[in-house]
């Protein structure tokens, strides 16, 4: 909660996990940081100031490429989370930035500069409320994390610190597509399936994790993990693992397919009276997980073969492809939790009269 004076940015290698192979200091602390997918060197954070900026680690200096404006091109409050966006169709990259100030920001890197635009402001459907001075106040929502549909790239999720989940696009700047009122104290982590784009994860401060598909209200499961839960996200290589971190230093590895309610491994990381998790990530390569806490320590995590199994391909019938069986496996285990469709009435028609 304190600002700290100064920040870094280190990318670090597994074949020498003591030090950092590449290290950039900052004014500020850096709250986020994201590797664009498909030129792994331009590398986005969010700092603690409300400003953004992008890293070339080609380059031979340590200073950003570009960065935004401590003035008045940046946000008003923390930046919680950068994601890198779908190039323009000119061939320029971009992200997109959440910070508690409400606003979702869209930065296009151009010659030497960073443009911004407001994709949205996160509003409540509450009336403003009266000012000192007898003006009326909208009320704006903090964003905390955001999240891009893997298929359709303008629909993206937000969720605020009042616990809701906003279904967006970057085509309406001041309509929701979708709200979920999914927890009673602040959203920390949405996720969406690797697998099935439908279905996405949510975790909050209120120690519960759910899973949401996309045109249902209510959640279809509901974790209780019995501490504040700082992050969670789905496998790369399952349609029915995730992960999640806790404050109390544990980290919870769930397979849906094998036990609907409970984990299938719990393992304590760090001292839980000095030590709170704050971040987990897998690697889309390798079975490895790794956990960031609050004192700035990383922990890499080798996943046990019990931890990620593959599903078997049937004897018989036709040859499936590793993502269909994954997502055959995924919508059996939905089908048990859906809730049946309505049965349509019969219409009343007149009873018959005997001639």
């Amino acid at each position: 909660m304190k600002p700290q004076p100064e920040g870094a940015m280190c990318l670090f290698t597994l074949k020498n996990p003591s030090f950092p192979e590449y290290v950039c200091s900052t004014e500020t602390g850096v709250m986020c940081v994201d590797i664009h997918p498909t030129h792994p060197a331009l590398v986005c954070i969010g700092k603690y100031d409300g400003s953004v900026a992008v890293y070339d680690v080609h380059s031979p200096g340590k200073l950003p490429q570009c960065e935004s404006n401590s003035v008045t091109n940046k946000h008003c409050g923390v930046v919680w989370q950068v994601r890198w966006g779908i190039d323009m169709p000119d061939g320029e990259v971009n992200f997109f930035s959440v910070s508690a100030d409400g606003n979702v920001y869209n930065w296009v890197l151009t010659q030497h500069e960073l443009s911004q635009t407001l994709i949205i402001s996160l509003f409540f459907s509450f009336d403003p409320i009266p000012g000192p001075d007898g003006t009326l106040i909208p009320l704006t929502g903090c964003g905390t994390t955001i999240a891009f549909h893997p298929t359709e790239r303008l629909i993206f999720l937000v969720g605020t610190e009042e616990g809701s989940v906003y279904k967006c696009s970057t085509a309406y700047a001041s309509l929701y597509l979708a709200t979920y009122e999914a927890h009673h104290m602040p959203v920390y982590k949405v996720d969406y399936n690797k697998f099935c784009p439908d279905i996405f994860i949510s975790c909050s401060a209120d120690w519960r994790a759910k899973i949401w598909e996309d045109t249902r209200s209510d959640p279809l499961f509901v974790f209780d993990l019995g501490c504040e839960i700082a992050d969670v996200e789905w496998a790369p290589y399952s349609s029915t693992v995730f992960a999640a971190v806790t404050n109390d230093g544990k980290v919870h590895v769930f397979d849906l397919n094998v036990n609907k309610y409970r984990p299938i491994c719990v393992q304590a990381v760090v001292n839980r009276k000095r030590n709170r998790l704050t971040r987990i990530a897998f690697n889309h390569k390798l079975p490895i997980i790794i956990v960031g806490d609050d004192r700035g320590c990383i922990t890499a995590l080798k996943l046990s073969p019990n931890l990620r199994k593959k599903v078997k391909p049937p004897k018989k019938g036709p040859v499936l492809t590793e993502r269909e069986l994954e997502l055959m496996k995924l919508e059996k285990l939905l089908a048990l939790v859906r809730e049946p469709p309505t049965p349509t009435p019969l219409p009343d028609y007149p009873a018959p009269v005997d001639s």
